[in-house]
């Protein structure tokens, strides 16, 4: 009998790039989380990946006071970490609302479909992250 076992990538891998704030900063940040996962033969699900990677990005867009919001996506001890940095001085990433909020759904998407996500302070303002485990 055959049996195949996923083993957990031994390499950390990160990627930090700026992307400038405007329409097109989401779809780059989704396409640089697809291309690294398949760069990086990860075993997670590319679509709830690039799906996560879209809410946060455009969050950090409406938010986002200066001209550019910085992206990061590393891989390490079983989990891929997407972390979207902006200058906002709003620090919390508000994933409890009533229900038919008419925003707000794309933070309920992270909190239910990813095995983490939150926020931490920088110097600057924010970041938001979500993690995937496999």
């Amino acid at each position: 009998m055959n049996t195949r076992a996923l083993t957990r990538p031994a390499a950390r891998h990160k990627v930090r790039m700026t992307l400038t704030a405007g329409p097109a900063a989401a779809a780059t940040a989704r396409g640089e989380v697809h291309a690294a996962i398949r760069a990086w033969n990860l075993p997670v699900n590319a679509a709830v990946a690039v799906l996560l990677t879209g809410e946060l990005t455009t969050n950090a867009l409406r938010h986002e006071a200066g001209k550019a919001i910085e992206l990061v996506i590393s891989c390490a001890y079983g989990q891929l970490q997407v972390d979207v940095y902006d200058t906002s001085p709003t620090l919390e990433l508000q994933v409890d609302l009533p229900a038919g909020a008419a925003t707000g759904q794309g933070l309920m998407l992270l909190a239910s479909l990813s095995s983490g996500c939150g926020y931490h302070r920088t110097p600057t303002g924010k970041a938001g992250y979500f993690t995937l485990m496999f």
